[in-house]
Formats: structure tokens, C-alpha cells, sequence
């Protein structure tokens, strides 16, 4: 059959295979903290033929919620949209999860798809560089063994998948004279005294200290609302000033909880998990909570008359929260604009900053001293603990070379660009077969970023299936479609706010340009139109991955040779009646 027919050019032949005998692909994913798990899960299920490795340099799963364990430490979106779109959790203990509760729930879903088999802890990537021959990536890798001295080993992937994440390589402040505290300085990432009873048993003996919290982000915040009744005193030290409200969709969380707006119990009741194990009602519940979190996407919007209403609505009730301390309000609500800086809920904190042994400190730091802090007007605060809440290196600037075609490094490519880019936040020009999970423009200023993430890993796999499926060597966008895309950013607005979302020369890096169900509808088909392509074996008929003529099924001569009227692969269109 096949056999007899004439060659379509001189040096064609047809391959030994059937059009659906996949061939070998081997994938490996840098990261095992949300983003990583999802793609170990996804890969396995939907490529076949497949090899998987997923390399994780902590010593645990769960990236961001594994490495930090400091006081207070929880998610700022609503714990049920934080969650895996496929696998529900109806034990969240409030409307935000607890950093240990998230870590939790990630190792059950690692133990429930027995992800372990595909996660090597203790493996940090060291290098990455693509090879022009072989059409494969070439990894080093450290190795930490605990005991034994750290060994390089190699490892190749014909797909890479960096789910690394940035908010995982804290960054201190610049700040003259901090190696020169005599008293105990911590990072939030690196918070080195939790004890087995949890943090509480860690700060149990801090009740006479003086503590400096640097940092009024979600960390800081955080910290400054666990440790106030914990300590004798806390400065927080705040150079911007900051939004602090509620979501849409917590509103609604506590009208179904029975709550009266403005109520401070967040914690879900007995009651109210018992009624999550309700099907039906925890469907609705979700679907719900969702939808609001979606519906403030003009919020982002500058100038829009809902970011202005939000505005007035968090403005009015920051005030009525402070209404113990009014003097506090010129000093914490901002000039700009709601949703130029990330959005914090907060809850707890303005009421913290109204206690008697809480400061909230705007005044410029000078300079840490041996035993505190200097401020620019020349006033001295004494410390006994120096908390630097300072957040992460947000650069994208990868720790460890990545080279691409030429030997080009991935972060002299952004430093040519003056700040991180990647064509709709999963992939760039000089880098084939490379694509990321939380890469630059991946944030989301309304909605739940793990939408985002499951939408990357699903275009990662359609990826992964179209080298598998046709045979390429190499996918690889073109420059063009980077160039429109970085186009396409600079429509985002910017408001003269510090945040982690722009870089040092003003750039939008970290948030999509749009809201998240604008990335999800852009990042469900692949526009193949924006790739390159090359063929194993060089140049030859695109059309080769057509096989011998033949299916697998009819090659090895056993198999369903009728699928296509397997009642799992019918699509019936809507009609009164699918029997005879």
C-alpha cells in the first residue's frame, strides 16, 4: 500500500512509524511549587510516551508556601478560588487560607496523583543550554544529599518547563548600617525561628521585645497583624502608602455565611463546612465567590468610574477601621490609584496599627544603627528585632544561565530589552522548545492567578503534544510576535506607585495586559501561525509525521479499528433524543 507510492521530492521517505505512533518525549519541569505540580499532573495524564522529571531544590513541594514560614503567613485572594479548578478542598478554617493549610494541600494532591514518582527534591538546575545538533536542552543539576557533599549531574529534556516562579529569592533593603544590629535581623522568606508548636512556640519569649517590621506589603502586613499582641512593641516602617480592602467576593462570602457587613469573623464555622459537603451547594458557593472575583476587572482600568467608586467605598471603609486613630488616615491612604499596587485585604491590620504598643512610621530611614534605627529627621527608635519584610527579587532574572540559540543568555536578552518579556508571558524568541509557568506578565490584578496557571500548563501540553504529534525538533516564536506582544504591554496603565509590578526603568513586567479571563480566553488556542518550526532530521517534507499510511491500531494489527464510535469520542449535538 503505503510502500508502492512515489516520492513527493528526491530525498523523501516515508517513516517507519503510523501517524498516531507518538513518538518519545521527554519533559522536564524546573519547580514543584503550584505551577510545577499542576504540569507534573497534566503531563502525565495527557502526553503519552512519555518521560517526566520534575527537579525541586527545596527539601519539600510547595515553592513559595514551603520556603516561608513566618507569623501570619496567608494567601490575600479567597481560599476557595485559591485551589486547583479539578481539586476542590471543602475544609478551608476561613475565608483566607493559612500558609501551613495551602502547603497542606498541596502535599495531599502530590500523595493523590502519586506525583513523587516524577519529583526529585534536593535538585537545583544550575544551567540550561539549548543544543543546535540534538534539538534537546542540556541541564546540570546539583544534587544536595544532606549529609553527603553536593554532586553535579546531567540531564537532558526535549521540552523545558520553568514553573520557578519569582517570589521565592527574598531581596534585603538597601538600607546603610544593617549588618551592624546587634540585635536579631530577620527576612520574611527567611524566618529561622518557628518552633514544632508553630510560630507562636517561636516568639513565645519576645512579649518584653521591641520589634521593627520594614515593609507594608502583604508580608508586612501580615506580620505586623500576628505579632501586636505578641511583643511589647512595633514600629512598622512604610515608605508608600497603600489600598487596603476587601474583594468583591467577600462580601458575598460573608453574606453566605450569615455574616453582617463589616463583620471581622472570618473563619468558617462547623456549620459552614458541613454545608460545603453539599455537592450541589458547594458548586454554587465556588461558582460564585469566582464570578465576583472576576467581575471588578474595570477596577484596573484608569479613570474607569468602578475604579473610582472602589476607590471611595475603600477609602470610607479604611477610615471607619481607623476611626480609633483618624490621624493615621492621611499617612495610609494613597494618591494613586486603586489596583496600581497590588491589592491587599488586610484583615486585622488597621486595627492593629490602633493599638497603643503599634507605630505606623512613614518618616525615611537613614540608617539601621547597632541598636535600632535612624530616621532622616534625626529621630532614634531602639530595637530588639529587626523584621525585614521587604519581598522578593521580582527581575525574572534567573539565578542560575539560561542560553538559548547562539549561547545567548535568557537574562542578557531581557537586559537588551530593559526588562523581562515573553510572548503572552510563556515564551521567547532564541529559546526553542522553553516554555514558562508564572513567567513575566503572568499576574493578575483580578481574579485567581491559578486560572492563569492552569491555562499555561495546558498550552505547555499542547506544546509538548504538537513536538510529540508531528515530529518537530523545534517550536520557537518568532521575534515579530515578541515585538507586537511588548507593543501590545505598553497599553497598560501605570500610576506613579512603587510595586513589585514594574521594573527599575517604569515597565509593567508582572501583570498580563488585561484581566484574567482575558488571558484565559487568549491562552486556550495557541496561535501556530506566531512559531517557527524545525524538523528532526533537517529539512525534509513537512508533512513526514503522516507515517506509513497507517494507524497504530491497523499496524500491529489489534485495537479498536471503529474508536471514532466509542461513545466517549462522540459529540452530540443537541437534539430530543440520542437512542433509536
Amino acid at each position: 500500500m503505503a510502500s508502492s507510492r512515489e516520492n513527493t521530492s528526491e530525498n523523501f521517505q516515508l517513516g517507519q512509524f503510523a501517524v498516531d505512533e507518538y513518538r518519545p518525549i521527554k519533559v522536564v519541569c524546573i519547580g514543584a511549587g503550584f505551577c510545577g505540580i499542576l504540569a507534573a499532573i497534566r503531563f502525565a495524564q495527557k502526553v503519552p510516551n512519555i518521560e517526566l522529571t520534575v527537579y525541586e531544590k527545596e527539601k519539600g513541594i510547595g515553592g513559595t508556601w514551603f520556603v516561608n514560614k513566618y507569623p501570619g503567613l496567608a494567601c490575600d485572594i479567597p481560599s476557595h478560588s485559591y485551589q486547583y479548578s479539578f481539586e476542590t478542598n471543602v475544609h478551608w478554617s476561613g475565608f483566607y487560607a493559612s500558609g501551613p493549610e495551602i502547603l497542606a494541600y498541596l502535599n495531599r494532591v502530590v500523595e493523590k496523583y502519586k506525583l513523587m514518582r516524577h519529583i526529585k527534591l534536593q535538585h537545583e538546575l544550575t544551567q540550561a543550554s539549548w543544543d543546535e545538533v540534538t534539538g534537546k536542552w542540556n541541564l546540570k543539576i546539583r544534587r544536595d544529599d544532606g549529609d553527603r557533599d553536593a554532586a553535579e549531574i546531567e540531564d537532558t529534556a526535549d521540552l523545558l518547563f520553568l514553573g520557578v516562579g519569582i517570589l521565592h529569592r527574598w531581596s534585603w533593603p538597601d538600607i546603610p548600617g544593617l549588618g551592624d544590629f546587634r540585635g536579631r535581623v530577620l527576612h520574611s522568606a527567611q524566618w529561622d525561628v518557628t518552633e514544632e508548636g508553630g510560630w507562636e512556640e517561636g516568639v513565645k519569649d519576645w512579649g518584653d521585645k521591641a520589634v521593627g517590621i520594614i515593609g507594608n506589603g502583604s508580608s508586612g502586613i501580615q506580620l505586623v497583624t500576628a505579632l501586636q499582641p505578641k511583643v511589647k512593641s512595633i514600629v512598622n516602617y512604610a515608605r508608600s502608602k497603600t489600598w487596603i480592602g476587601e474583594p468583591f467576593s467577600v462580601l458575598t462570602m460573608l453574606e453566605l455565611a450569615g455574616r453582617e457587613p463589616g463583620s471581622n469573623d472570618y473563619l468558617y464555622s462547623e456549620k459552614d463546612r458541613e454545608a460545603f459537603r453539599d455537592e450541589k451547594y458547594y458548586k454554587e458557593f465556588r461558582h460564585k465567590i469566582e464570578a465576583d472575583l472576576n467581575s471588578v476587572a474595570q477596577t484596573t482600568i484608569r479613570g474607569s468610574g468602578l475604579q473610582k467608586l472602589v476607590g471611595e467605598l475603600f477609602k470610607g471603609e479604611m477610615k471607619r477601621r481607623l476611626a480609633a486613630r483618624p490621624d493615621l488616615l492621611e499617612k495610609i491612604v494613597p494618591q494613586f490609584a486603586v489596583c496600581c499596587r497590588r491589592l491587599t485585604p488586610g484583615p486585622g491590620y488597621l486595627e492593629a496599627l490602633c493599638t497603643e504598643n503599634t507605630t505606623l512610621q512613614t518618616t525615611p530611614i537613614a540608617r539601621v544603627t547597632p541598636t535600632g534605627i535612624e530616621l532622616e529627621d534625626g529621630s532614634a527608635e531602639h530595637l530588639d528585632v529587626l523584621i525585614c519584610a521587604t519581598g522578593f527579587d521580582v527581575s525574572y532574572r534567573f539565578p542560575f544561565p539560561v542560553l538559548g540559540r547562539d549561547g545567548l543568555a535568557l537574562n542578557a536578552r531581557w537586559a537588551a530589552t530593559k526588562g523581562a518579556e515573553a510572548y503572552l508571558s510563556v515564551a521567547v524568541d532564541g529559546f526553542p522548545n522553553l516554555f514558562f509557568g508564572g513567567g513575566p506578565n503572568s499576574a493578575v490584578n483580578s481574579g485567581s492567578l491559578l486560572a492563569i496557571f492552569e491555562c499555561q500548563v495546558e498550552y505547555a501540553v499542547s506544546v509538548g503534544l504538537k513536538l510529540q504529534r508531528e515530529r518537530l525538533k523545534s517550536i520557537e516564536v518568532k521575534r515579530v510576535a515578541v515585538d507586537d506582544w511588548r507593543a501590545y504591554m505598553e497599553t497598560v496603565y501605570t500610576d506613579p506607585c512603587r510595586s513589585w509590578y514594574k521594573n527599575a526603568e517604569g515597565r509593567v513586567i508582572a501583570l498580563w495586559p488585561g484581566s484574567c479571563l482575558h488571558a484565559a480566553r487568549t491562552l486556550t488556542h495557541p496561535r501556530w501561525e506566531d512559531y517557527e518550526y524545525e524538523y528532526l532530521d533537517g529539512p525534509k517534507n513537512r508533512l513526514a509525521w503522516l507515517g506509513d499510511g497507517q494507524t497504530y491500531n491497523e499496524k500491529v494489527g489489534q485495537g479498536d479499528l471503529a474508536w471514532y464510535l466509542d461513545e466517549k469520542e462522540l459529540d452530540y449535538p443537541p437534539g430530543k433524543c440520542r437512542r433509536f
